[in-house]
């Protein structure tokens, strides 16, 4: 799991400068807030992203809105290969809610 977390990292470090946090039970990723929190299991990689939207996929096991602008997609990642395109442009899109440029405009 720690090659998926290495990659999740490449990809967000290429995105402008974060905080890594790690805390009792998660790594929190952060720009002004949390966007990102992951907890290592043995076989996967699970977590969370904050989008500013809905997004309906498969790959997400369980959505919650906390309020317009604070979506909650609950994941689980089992290898590397799961930090895929698709994901790293999620990962983009959290990374504005974590620097709060979604509510700009």
């Amino acid at each position: 799991m720690r090659a998926t977390f290495d990659r999740v990292l490449a990809a967000v470090s290429g995105l402008g400068p974060v905080t890594v946090l790690p805390e009792k039970t998660r790594i929190a990723l952060q720009v002004r807030m949390s966007f990102a929190a992951f907890v290592p299991r043995r076989h996967w990689l699970g977590g969370h992203l904050v989008l500013a939207r809905r997004i309906d996929s498969p790959r997400f096991l369980r959505i919650d809105t906390y309020s317009p602008g604070n979506v909650v997609h609950t994941f689980r990642l089992a290898s590397p290969a799961d930090v895929d395109d698709e994901f790293v442009a999620w990962l983009a899109e959290a990374y504005q809610v974590g620097a709060q440029r979604h509510r700009r405009g």
